[in-house]
């Protein structure tokens, strides 16, 4: 029975790894556990709690920026910015729900740690590009901070960066500041009907090099959120400019298939279902998550064989497979390397096919002796989230 520990305050998390380092115990670390279900089972007889940690401390709207204890929930944030007009430009994805939780149950740590970014990471970047600083305790049980309030103050070694996607296994954030952005102010998709994976990610593409400002770029095969296949492109912004930029791709990609233009509201839920997988959570199917260059996306889910669908104009495959064998882990693999490499990365499946397969993309050996070298500077001991990440 695994003991949990959870500390109130900085100092608190402090004396809980020192402690967990002087008796060389491992832990596990925990937000509000909406994705507890991503990565390798993690074998651990202590979890360090750190859903205490939490509460908004700094919000300046005027200078686009919020600092927030690590386990705030992001339901809190992105209300406190919704309410500015403003919002997390990255499009932080909500995968709770994937593994049979409530939505709205994640904190700005698990998203920073996990790095979870959107549709919208095609053209605001990733949640690392928009974490301007942090503060931390080691495996080494050592506190630190890095990065400021401004782009500026981040000089010499970034380590907002490196710690942002680590899952937790380089240090234990307590509190995070992120670059905020101003919220469009409205949004329309242009959904063209009709056409296979290769034809619909082709439309993907010219609208993407076009010079109309695309905020997201998806195409969903029949039967994923909608009965027929549609490939969508999402335009954002001050109501005159959408308008005359969703004109101009219309004219641009009038010969591809049947046209539609959403209105808002519809645009916004099914831009929220394609970011948090909204197809795949109500089954048990494992689920993959496969970065590529977008022209190979097709190849990548032919050769995987289960149900799929393509955001980031075709470089992000989502893929259910049975939850059987290796979950297609060596087909979808070999189909990634044929394509000239990439990233596959099971994203939920039971805790035995997690503990049998890899979880994460493996790595060449010199990749992978990098990471441990970076691994044993900040935790030589491996106090921190063991087996979470593995080559």
């Amino acid at each position: 029975m695994t003991e949990t520990l959870k500390p109130a305050s900085e100092d608190q998390v402090l004396d809980a790894i020192r402690w967990a380092v002087a008796e060389e115990r491992p832990l596990e670390l925990v937000g509000r556990g909406s994705k507890r279900g991503f990565g390798r089972p993690v074998q651990a007889a202590h979890a360090l709690d750190l859903s205490g940690l939490a509460g908004i401390e700094v919000y300046e709207p005027e200078e686009l920026v919020l600092t927030a204890r690590a386990g705030t929930k992001m339901a809190e944030i992105e209300a406190a910015l919704a309410e500015r007009g403003q919002a997390l430009a990255f499009e932080p994805a909500d995968l709770g729900p994937l593994y049979g939780g409530l939505a709205g149950a994640g904190t700005l740590g698990g998203v920073v740690g996990c790095n979870l970014s959107g549709p919208r990471r095609i053209k605001a970047g990733a949640a690392r590009d928009h974490v301007l600083g942090i503060e931390a305790v080691s495996g080494r049980g050592q506190a630190f901070k890095s990065g400021g309030r401004v782009v500026k103050n981040v000089t010499g070694y970034d380590l907002p960066k490196l710690l942002t996607g680590a899952f937790g296994t380089l240090a234990a954030m307590t509190r995070i500041t992120v670059k905020v952005l101003p919220a469009p102010e409205t949004v329309r998709t242009l959904a063209v009907a009709g056409l296979d994976d290769r034809a619909g990610i082709a439309v993907l593409t010219r609208a993407l090099t076009s010079p109309y400002e695309v905020s997201g770029a998806a195409h969903l095969p029949a039967g994923m959120l909608g009965e027929s296949a549609r490939s969508l492109i999402r335009i954002e912004g001050f109501g005159p400019s959408v308008d005359s930029r969703v004109v101009a791709l219309s004219d641009l990609l009038g010969d591809a298939g049947p046209l539609a233009v959403l209105d808002p509201a519809e645009s916004v839920d099914l831009w929220r279902g394609i970011r948090d997988a909204e197809p795949f959570i109500s089954d048990d199917r494992a689920v993959w998550r496969v970065s590529v260059a977008p022209n190979a996306g097709p190849q990548v889910a032919a050769a995987a064989g289960g149900a799929h669908y393509f955001d980031w104009g075709g470089g992000l495959v989502w893929i259910a497979t049975a939850p059987a064998g290796d979950a297609g882990a060596a087909a979808i693999r070999a189909a990634v390397a044929a394509a000239g490499g990439g990233h596959a990365t099971l994203v939920r499946a039971p805790a035995g096919l997690r503990a049998a397969v890899p979880v994460f993309e493996p790595q060449p050996a010199a990749l992978e002796a990098l990471n441990r070298r970076v691994r044993d500077a900040f935790d030589p001991r491996g106090i921190l989230s063991p087996g979470r990440m593995t080559a």
